[in-house]
């Protein structure tokens, strides 16, 4: 570790965020960032030889093509390294996200204080080919007692690795969403790191359906007291397909609050799903909230999904703190309720998965996004649990 990493862990001991024994220290150094063997903890559920070559972090010109759809009032520039750090990117804590840094040139998404956009922020990224290896570097500011909805939507094929910052602005309201529907053979690896101001509200929902490999990683931290994080997912897997989420809820004032909620359902032979829920409280978090839970759906045999909830609590005062994790198949009460009204074994199926799945995606509070997952979810059920009972 250099020597500005090991003054970074040093000073974090006490406050600094993101420096954990569930967490990496934050650097910019790749030295900081090993290539991992899989014996890590932080990576050993991952398939590191179906990452493509994305670890050894060769330079790349190949680019995604961006679609934005920017209200008034909002912009997106072109940043220096200099100039994002200066803003206050939070600096990558893992490999993907250091090499992304590196690689990519920096792009920043300004919404300005007290600007109230009422409509979404789209961008939508695309890619021609899983040949190309692509770089990203998004810096996402809302200022000041300002209120926005981004969503950032993937689809096409490339072997993607992006390091991304949300940036929340005291009293701020946002909405951020990382939807991942790639073509089946795409890589992506993905951080979302996200400072919470003082008061300031902020739901952030990632959600996985298509790509080989996708594992994003999800950061939170807060820049002063009564910042209150929701922190949503939904996954869905198919034969052979790894979706990997992890998050880190790191609470560094006092008075704050998260809330973690992630479904996933799984199908077909390989399907392998991995939820790393992670959440620290610091010595300074007194009087604050929180809350993780994961569910899982198994819809077919062959499949695994892993779920290791977290919680590292330095004071004991906090106003509450807890976890849950489950896993299992179609409730079989719930089937035959349904069964026994005179439903088919296929509409039951599919009735039960959209209720599994219904509540969170009437969370994301995006209309298009949510029609657009009520229909991939049914998109889903067609490829294997209904197609068997036809």
């Amino acid at each position: 570790m250099t020597d500005n990493a090991l003054e970074s862990a040093a000073s974090a001991l006490e406050l600094g965020p993101g420096f954990s024994h569930l967490n990496p220290p934050p650097s910019y150094d790749l030295g900081d960032h090993p290539v991992p063997t899989g014996r890590e903890e932080i990576w050993r559920f991952t398939p590191l030889k179906r990452l493509r070559g994305i670890l050894d972090g060769e330079a790349s010109t190949a680019a995604l093509t961006w679609e934005t759809t920017l209200p008034a009032g909002v912009t997106l520039t072109e940043i220096s390294d200099a100039e994002a750090r200066e803003i206050g990117e939070l600096a990558p804590n893992d490999r993907p996200s250091a090499l992304a840094a590196a690689n990519a040139g920096a792009l920043l998404l300004d919404v300005p204080a007290e600007a109230e956009i009422a409509e979404p922020i789209v961008l939508r990224l695309h890619g021609e080919s899983v040949d190309d290896l692509v770089w990203g570097r998004l810096i996402v500011r809302v200022g000041r007692h300002a209120q926005a909805t981004v969503a950032i939507v993937h689809t096409g094929s490339a072997r993607y690795a992006a390091i991304t910052t949300v940036l929340v602005g005291d009293g701020a309201a946002a909405n951020v969403l990382s939807l991942q529907d790639w073509d089946d053979d795409a890589v992506h690896l993905g951080r979302d790191a996200i400072r919470v101001g003082r008061d300031a509200t902020v739901k952030h929902t990632s959600i996985s359906f298509g790509g080989d490999v996708v594992r994003m990683h999800a950061n939170v931290e807060y820049a002063g007291p009564g910042g209150d994080a929701e922190l949503l997912g939904l996954y869905f897997a198919d034969a052979g397909q790894h979706l990997e989420h992890r998050l880190f809820a790191d609470h560094t004032a006092p008075k704050t609050k998260s809330h973690v909620v992630y479904k996933g359902a799984l199908q077909g032979q390989g399907a392998h799903t991995v939820w790393i829920g992670n959440v620290l409280i610091r010595k300074v978090a007194e009087g604050i909230e929180t809350y993780e839970e994961n569910r899982n759906l198994v819809l077919s045999d062959g499949c695994q999904a892993d779920s290791v909830p977290n919680l590292e609590i330095e004071t004991g005062e906090i106003e509450g703190a807890g976890h849950a994790s489950a896993t299992a198949r179609f409730d079989d009460e719930q089937l035959f309720y349904l069964r026994s009204r005179g439903v088919s074994e296929k509409e039951a199926r599919r009735l039960v998965v959209h209720g599994f799945f219904n509540d969170l995606i009437r969370k994301v509070g995006i209309p298009m996004i949510e029609e657009q997952l009520l229909s991939t979810v049914e998109a889903e059920l067609a490829k294997n649990v209904l197609k068997d009972l036809d």
